[in-house]
């Protein structure tokens, strides 16, 4: 009885696993296509990236529409970072490094258009913030050439996550983002040198850390939750009724010797 009691347990602990690989959708299978893109270039087979690149068109236009239909910004975002891409695999006179960048903006969109939960592009956090706060501290101190080559990094950083945080985030707070931002660069010079022009530095470091931290909150897929429930039920209930049937064995035992 243990043994049986054991392996379904055991069959429990798996079904949530067993679920996830049954739902793999054409999307996710677009999604790879963009990652072994992305690796292809990382490793300089350009060419290689290219034909997956091709590939992937081919699929688009048989996957569009079925599964589930792109919206119209969507399509765009898609459209325009896979171009990209692609120029990025066969433009020989581009660095390696605005290559990987291309590369990595496309594979964040489609990340960002297949997950429901913590979206890649989150994972730049990090670099942006810090290379922010390096942007931040050169203005403070009056340091032009830093200030300068911070701020060109941070815009290059930010250019790669832009198309997905189209997709994930709010258009109202993209809009803002983007008015902070075009206002720093564009007026160079009076944020290095007005106080009233370095709050805006202050202001956009604090719309960038909400929506990173909007999006990286711990957020739980609901369906898991059926998962928990109804898994911690079973088990529950199996070993109660376990405990019961040893229960009544030892009584039996116990009025037999009497």
């Amino acid at each position: 009885m243990r043994r049986k009691v054991i392996a379904f347990l055991f069959i429990i602990m798996l079904l949530p696993g067993m679920v996830s690989a049954d739902k793999t959708t054409q999307i996710d299978k677009l999604d790879q296509l963009s990652n072994e893109a992305l690796q292809m270039v990382k490793l300089h087979r350009y060419e290689d990236a290219k034909k997956l690149l091709e590939y992937f068109s081919e699929q688009f236009v048989a996957v569009n529409g079925k599964e589930r239909p792109f919206t119209m910004d969507e399509l765009r975002i898609i459209t325009v970072s896979h171009d990209d891409a692609v120029q990025a695999a066969v433009n020989t006179s581009m660095s390696h490094e605005e290559r990987l960048n291309h590369a990595t903006k496309f594979r964040l969109v489609m990340d960002a258009i297949s997950s429901k939960y913590q979206p890649l592009w989150t994972e730049m956090e990090k670099p942006i913030m810090t290379v922010f706060g390096e942007v931040k501290e050169a203005a403070y101190r009056g340091n032009n050439e830093n200030f300068h080559s911070h701020l060109n990094s941070f815009l290059s950083l930010y250019e790669v996550i832009y198309p997905s945080l189209k997709i994930d985030v709010d258009a109202e707070k993209v809009q803002k983002l983007n008015a902070r931002i075009n206002f720093i660069d564009h007026y160079r010079p009076q944020v290095l040198s007005q106080q009233a022009s370095q709050q805006e530095l202050a202001a956009l470091e604090n719309d960038l850390q909400t929506i990173f931290d909007e999006m990286t909150e711990d957020e739980t897929d609901p369906s898991l939750w059926w998962v928990i429930i109804s898994t911690g039920s079973i088990i529950i209930i199996t070993l109660s009724y376990v405990g019961w049937r040893k229960y009544k064995g030892d009584r039996a035992r116990q009025k037999n010797r009497s």
